[in-house]
């Protein structure tokens, strides 16, 4: 049996496990309650029985900020999105001064279950779970941590039911194609021709474009892969794309060179939403009609993917094969999510 030991300290008291067994060395982990002590024995003691034991010194020693660091350091700086930073520095205040042996699957569902009861999104509390496995997962395949398992994988993600089904009406496209200014206007007609995303678009070069395949390769941002950890993407490309990209100057090695990132695209979007708005509420003035209240509300650029998504379903009657690969989803429960089929335009094959 384990013995656990009470010891008394300047910050409170602490319980010591320790764990004896003729053949293995001595094992002893501290907690700060009993029953994790309790826990953590028993389970030393299961895998003695069962022959799957484990030496954890390295892992008893090591804390999980430092393997926060060293994913900050190592592995960080090629990736893309914005999301990882904050992450990181919040799952090193919840966790960082546990060590990694001691991180149970019981700690990180207090976690989860916390997060969403202080209102944050599904989406983001499994960004922040999966985050978490996979630093460990990396630092038990490449960092000689040993552990018996990932505890993050026995804890359930939340159900994501924040799925965006924001589609444009035709008044809200007019007005933004035609209040925009010319630049902004036409990123967005590319986004809705190709459904592309903006950090595709952006980073697209004219040496990227072939006009003769009708085929735009992109590298992803930055041209370090794509967001699905593939190195390229070849886009097919309408008629109307290719007249729309015929059309724009060539002036600088991107297509797009007025932005240099999605940060400072977001203020120019900002403007041409608010420039539409105003259009619209004065020409609904002028002719004494009722403007609609929801007019570009809540419209993110990215919708305009979700848009364009749906309309080779609508229009261009492809299947969802052809289309996933026009799209660049991964998988069709992917491209199921961000596409949003109107009903009337369903109707419509019907007859």
């Amino acid at each position: 049996m384990a013995t656990i030991r009470k010891r008394k300290g300047k910050c409170g008291d602490s319980f010591q496990a320790i764990v004896k067994r003729r053949g293995f060395p001595l094992t002893s982990q501290t907690f700060e309650h009993r029953s994790d002590a309790l826990i953590w024995a028993r389970q030393i003691e299961t895998e003695i029985d069962r022959g799957q034991y484990l030496p954890r010194t390295v892992s008893e020693g090591i804390l999980l900020r430092d393997l926060i660091e060293r994913y900050r350091r190592d592995v960080l700086p090629a990736k893309r999105g914005k999301h990882f930073a904050p992450a990181l520095r919040l799952l090193d205040d919840r966790f960082g001064r546990y060590a990694v042996s001691a991180l149970s699957s019981r700690r990180i569902a207090e976690f989860r279950d916390q997060r969403l009861r202080s209102g944050h999104a599904a989406s983001t509390v499994r960004k922040e779970l999966n985050l978490l496995s996979r630093i460990l997962d990396l630092a038990m395949r490449e960092w000689d941590v040993v552990l018996p398992a990932n505890p993050c994988k026995a804890v359930a993600r939340p159900p994501e039911r924040n799925a965006r089904t924001r589609r444009l009406r035709a008044h809200e496209e007019d007005y933004l194609l035609t209040k925009a200014r010319p630049e902004v206007a036409q990123i967005v007609r590319m986004a809705l021709e190709t459904s592309a995303r903006l950090g595709e678009l952006l980073s697209l070069e004219w040496a990227d474009v072939d006009t003769d395949t009708r085929v735009a390769y992109t590298y992803g941002v930055n041209r370090q892969g794509t967001k699905n950890g593939t190195p390229l993407r070849a886009i097919p490309l309408s008629l109307k794309a290719i007249e729309l990209l015929q059309s724009l100057p060539h002036t600088d090695r991107r297509v797009f060179p007025t932005w240099s990132a999605s940060d400072s695209f977001n203020k120019a979007w900002r403007t041409a939403i608010a420039d539409a708005t105003q259009a619209y509420a004065k020409d609904c003035k002028k002719n004494g009609s009722k403007p609609d209240p929801a007019f570009l509300t809540d419209l993110v650029f990215h919708d305009l993917r979700h848009e364009g998504t749906s309309r080779l379903f609508e229009k261009r009657k492809l299947d969802s094969m052809e289309i996933a690969m026009i799209t660049g989803h991964k998988s069709l429960a992917m491209l199921k999510r961000y596409t949003h089929l109107r009903a009337s335009e369903l109707a419509k094959q019907l007859d």
